[in-house]
């Protein structure tokens, strides 16, 4: 095991999937409009919710996907020989949990009617969480060397 092996890319990966992990619970990511009294987010109308309380199965996609960089580290700590290149399934997690929070706070919000519920900050430090964890898995796979094979070799 080698500390040394990690890199500033798995540090912020790391620091994006600490990041996820905390926005799922911090309570404010999704708000009903005071203004409208129809306005409730699973019943309920006062108040901020966070990740946590709203989306009963998504939550546990998104901190399953916290953990990918920490993953990603343990992989390059340990030196272990991989088929594709560090980083990469770690790149595709983001993607896959930055495409989530986004459906769920843009196309589809929670709650009725949705266009009366807000987006609080907490969705954005999620979405800002996705992010890092994209472009440190980026900057880890650029450093990765992938073995090219001549054309026409399966």
């Amino acid at each position: 095991m080698k500390l040394g092996n990690l890199s500033l890319g798995e540090f912020f990966a790391m620091a994006g999937g600490v990041l996820l992990g905390v926005s799922i619970f911090l309570p404010h990511t999704y708000e009903p409009r005071p203004q409208n009294r129809h306005a409730n987010i699973n019943g309920l109308k006062d108040g901020v919710f966070s990740i946590w309380e709203v989306h009963p199965i998504m939550r546990w996609f998104l901190l399953a996907g916290a953990v990918a960089p920490f993953i990603l580290a343990y992989i390059v700590i340990r030196e272990h020989e991989l088929s594709w290149p560090r980083g990469e399934a770690t790149a595709v997690v983001a993607i896959a949990v930055m495409g989530l929070i986004f459906y769920t706070g843009i196309i589809d919000r929670p709650g009725e009617p949705s266009g009366e519920i807000e987006l609080d900050w907490s969705w954005y430090t999620a979405m800002g969480g996705g992010l890092a964890m994209l472009i440190g898995a980026a900057m880890r796979q650029s450093r990765s060397e992938t073995r090219r094979k001549p054309p026409g070799v399966l």
